[in-house]
C-alpha cells in the first residue's frame, strides 16, 4: 500500500469515528484535539505526507481503537509509530 492509500485509510477511519481532519498551514506540528465535544486531528500542509501520516498514527494510537476493526496494514502502521515514539523517549533522554 502506498502512502496516499494509507492516508485515504486514515480518512476513512476518521469518518467512522466522527473525527474531522483539518489541514492548515503554519508553524505547528499538528495532532488530536477536541473543541466543544467535536474531535479534530489537525495536520500541517507544510509537512510531507509521511510526516502527516505519523501525526495521524500518533493521534489514533492515543485513542481507544483496540475494539474497532482496522485493516491490518493500517493497524500495524499505527502500532509501529506509537512504539517508535515510546522508544524514542527512552533513548533520547540525556543524563
Amino acid at each position: 500500500m502506498d502512502l496516499q492509500q494509507l492516508y485515504t485509510q486514515f480518512e476513512n477511519l476518521a469518518e467512522q469515528m466522527n473525527i474531522t481532519i483539518l489541514i492548515g498551514e503554519g508553524d505547528f506540528i499538528g495532532g488530536y484535539c477536541t473543541v466543544n465535544d467535536d474531535q479534530f486531528i489537525v495536520l500541517n500542509k507544510r509537512k510531507t505526507l509521511e510526516q502527516r501520516l505519523r501525526i495521524l498514527a500518533q493521534s489514533f494510537g492515543n485513542l481507544s481503537i483496540q475494539d474497532r476493526y482496522i485493516i491490518p496494514v493500517l493497524r500495524e502502521f499505527i502500532e509501529s509509530v506509537v512504539m517508535r515514539g515510546q522508544l524514542s523517549g527512552i533513548f533520547d533522554e540525556k543524563p
